[in-house]
């Protein structure tokens, strides 16, 4: 049975939000999406969905919100070294887009926006896990991040515009973009394992992180819509456990049977050298990670050999 409520996505075509229209559908929504594509593949995007070819910078949106529950703001630029190298394209995108996006949602009257924070918010922290309050951004995309916040702030201050904001940690599985100048870790390392090339670690390979498989996400996205004790507040998106990328290199390899060397580059600027969530607050709402490392690796690399065999990752 169709729900009645109309959800609209933007970076519909991007990794989170085509995993999570893809949901929304099956939940029995009506999905509108957004999406540029500077970064996402219209092949990503769901059938069901009704897509539209829009820049968040532009007003052409506007329309757009006409008659929408709920918005999930997704779309951004968010690969941490590109945006380390062009602070003004992030601010474009992750700022006045952000802020164009609320404008949009305040003049549609939707009911509430749900919009991507990030953990990097937390890169200049040694609080582990790491809880909402604990705000310390350096890099270029964390500071984009921190003025969404300010911005919500204030449009629910003067507008009365619901928001939650919801802070990822490192969301994977399928359909995450290993297009990206520096892909993420996971993808990069099955790529390169499946082709029989050695995988690239930037740093020691000791630095950890909290990684969270996509289909719990949207567990949570969906109580995010359902739940009003979700609203005006923050929550951090983890599973609560983190490994080292050498850790992660080595279950990859013991699932594939492969034994690699790893190549060791210079560390990356701007980012965190620890990742945990502190995920008390998302729990009490009756939210849990369910997939297990082994299970989200396997599913992962199931999705990039089909990719492959497609020979849409050559």
């Amino acid at each position: 049975m169709r729900n009645q409520k109309k959800v609209l996505v933007t970076g519909v075509a991007g990794f989170i939000g085509s995993n999570l229209a893809s949901r929304l559908l099956a939940e029995g929504y009506e999905v509108l999406g957004i999406d540029n594509l500077a970064y996402g593949l219209r092949e990503n995007v769901p059938h069901g969905v009704e897509f539209h070819l829009k820049d968040i910078r532009s007003k052409d949106i506007f329309p757009l919100f006409k008659g929408i529950d709920t918005v999930f703001h997704l779309a951004a630029k968010n690969c941490i070294s590109d945006c380390q190298a062009d602070p003004v394209e992030t601010a474009e995108i992750n700022v006045s887009g952000t802020v164009n996006v609320f404008e949009a949602s305040k003049r549609a009257g939707v009911r509430k926006v749900i919009y991507a924070e990030s953990s990097a918010l937390y890169e200049g922290s040694s609080i582990y896990p790491t809880p909402e309050s604990e705000l310390k951004p350096e890099s270029f995309y964390a500071v984009s991040k921190l003025a969404s916040i300010h911005f919500a702030k204030a449009y629910e201050t003067f507008y009365g515009l619901c928001f939650t904001g919801l802070r990822y940690f490192c969301v994977y599985g399928p359909v995450q973009d290993y297009r990206r100048t520096i892909p993420p870790v996971m993808s990069a390392f099955i790529i390169k394992l499946l082709r029989g090339e050695r995988p690239i670690i930037y740093g020691t390979g000791e630095k950890r992180r909290d990684f969270v498989y996509v289909d719990d996400v949207n567990d949570f996205h969906l109580i995010c819509i359902r739940d009003d004790r979700t609203n005006g507040s923050v929550f951090n998106i983890g599973s609560g456990t983190n490994y080292s990328v050498n850790e992660i290199l080595d279950k990859i390899s013991k699932i594939l049977g492969a034994n690699p060397s790893a190549i060791y580059k210079d560390d990356l600027p701007g980012e965190a050298q620890v990742t945990l969530a502190d995920i008390r607050q998302a729990r009490a709402l009756g939210w849990e990670p369910k997939t297990p490392i082994e299970a989200g690796l396997e599913k992962t690399i199931e999705y990039i050999r089909q990719e492959m065999a497609a020979g849409r990752i050559p």
